[in-house]
């Protein structure tokens, strides 16, 4: 920073980078959060969709309400979910108190601030796998599943041998799409949490936020930023290798 001069350091922050337990720490609970959260996104919003796509009572009614959580900007979503599992205002600690449980530390407890950003991650983003699900369910030949339903082939056969194949694709990028996207998460735990308690909740991003933002060492951030590009592509290149492989398999 001025007015020192710059001077070229070689390795050195990436050498540093990777010894910090900071960042190895931040590694594993991006981890967490996005694969975890991903996982309940994908198998709720199927099932959901698969409901809606079978017309339930009141599914142009739940198509919409299932819809309004992605259009909410994510620090809205988290300053809501702040207020509903605050340890001693919110209103889901006062359902525990009206039940006889003692409060709890949604937000202070390391293991809970991580099981809360996850369910916030999974109601807001779970429309969006909705959404390309129910069109893609839309998007299939209605003759097969006709032809499956006169040969009396049951609900779980046709799911299995028919719906899911087909919809393999779609699936395999709606996830790819998330878990891109979830790495970036920064928005939802600045506010809700602040990467706290202590660093327990710092995600990668957020780590690089405060390296570059707070500490001033653009440096190291900047390594951070180069380091986590060349992971999301190695990630995201071994992804499709194993799902272009997986989608043979289903041919």
């Amino acid at each position: 920073m001025p007015p020192t001069p710059a001077r070229f350091v070689g390795f050195d922050n990436y050498a540093e980078i990777i010894q910090s337990a900071r960042f190895w720490g931040s590694v594993q609970v991006t981890a967490v959060i996005v694969f975890t959260s991903v996982a309940f996104q994908f198998v709720l919003g199927f099932a959901l969709a698969l409901a809606l796509h079978h017309n339930v009572p009141g599914a142009t009614l739940y198509r919409v309400t299932f819809l309004l959580p992605m259009f909410l900007a994510p620090v809205c979503v988290a300053l809501i979910a702040r207020m509903l599992f605050h340890p001693v205002l919110g209103p889901v600690n006062d359902l525990f108190t009206a039940l006889g449980f003692e409060h709890v530390p949604f937000l202070t407890n390391s293991t809970l601030a991580i099981s809360t950003l996850i369910i916030v991650e999974v109601w807001q983003w779970t429309p969006f796998v909705i959404l390309l699900m129910l069109a893609g369910l839309q998007g299939l030949p209605s003759e097969v599943f006709e032809a499956a339903r006169v040969d009396n082939i049951s609900a779980w056969r046709r799911f299995r041998d028919l719906t899911f194949p087909m919809l393999l694709p779609l699936s395999i990028a709606v996830i790819f799409i998330r878990l891109i996207e979830g790495f970036k998460l920064i928005d939802t735990v600045f506010v809700l949490t602040g990467g706290g308690p202590g660093t327990s909740t710092e995600t990668l991003t957020l780590f690089a936020y405060n390296e570059g933002f707070k500490k001033f060492n653009i440096g190291m951030t900047s390594a951070l930023s180069f380091l986590f590009l060349i992971v999301v592509i190695v990630f995201g290149t071994l992804y499709l290798a194993a799902a272009q492989r997986l989608t043979k398999r289903y041919r």
